[in-house]
């Protein structure tokens, strides 16, 4: 991919009732239907909305999954963006036989994507290399329909983590040697010009 042609923002959602409930909500049946944003992640978009309200944001492309949408939807009436719609590469990392379970085993999950894929591949976890190639694939159909515009991805936080590998030059399976994106958090992933390094 050679420079960008637009700037891009991520955004991990609000703090969910999947946050609240400490667990893993990865499948698209339960997630896009269930599991919206709290109180909190309601105020925490609109915390992050009044910092990046200048940033210019001209679209907003989310995942389907409700507290995706949620926070997109409101991020959107927040700093005025009036383009914004759904993109299924935005969607959750599948976790498998994870899913439903409570969240303390995303440790052990982050450590198998470091040192032992193949026990995530046996308890069906989409692979490192699989999540950052659709946010790529993403990337790539947005470069190809857009220039010069601020595009903010609302998404989740493994997506988002995996995604930055690209551009900050490390594996994909090193995705956790990045820092932590928060519920609701915005960053800057590139700007116009940018390459993908790894």
């Amino acid at each position: 991919m050679a420079g960008l042609n637009n700037n891009y923002l991520i955004m991990r959602h609000g703090f969910s009732e999947g946050n609240k409930a400490k667990l893993i909500v990865s499948d698209p049946a339960i997630g896009c239907v269930s599991f919206g944003l709290t109180d909190l992640g309601r105020a925490q978009v609109e915390a992050s909305a009044l910092k990046f309200k200048q940033a210019g944001i001209s679209k907003i492309i989310h995942s389907d999954f409700l507290r995706t949408v949620h926070t997109a939807q409101f991020l959107a009436t927040c700093v005025g963006c009036s383009v914004i719609r759904p993109d299924i590469a935005l969607r959750e990392r599948f976790f498998g036989d994870y899913d439903g379970l409570s969240d303390q085993h995303y440790a052990e999950i982050w450590d198998n994507d470091l040192n032992d894929p193949a026990a995530n591949e046996r308890s069906r976890v989409e692979s490192v290399v699989q999540v950052r190639a659709r946010g790529l694939e993403l990337i790539e159909r947005l470069e190809q329909s857009f220039s010069g515009e601020t595009i903010l991805l609302v998404s989740h936080g493994d997506l988002l983590q995996i995604l930055r590998t690209a551009f900050e030059g490390v594996t994909a399976n090193q995705h956790r040697s990045l820092a932590h994106h928060e519920t609701a958090e915005i960053k800057w992933l590139a700007k116009v010009g940018a390459v993908v390094k790894g």
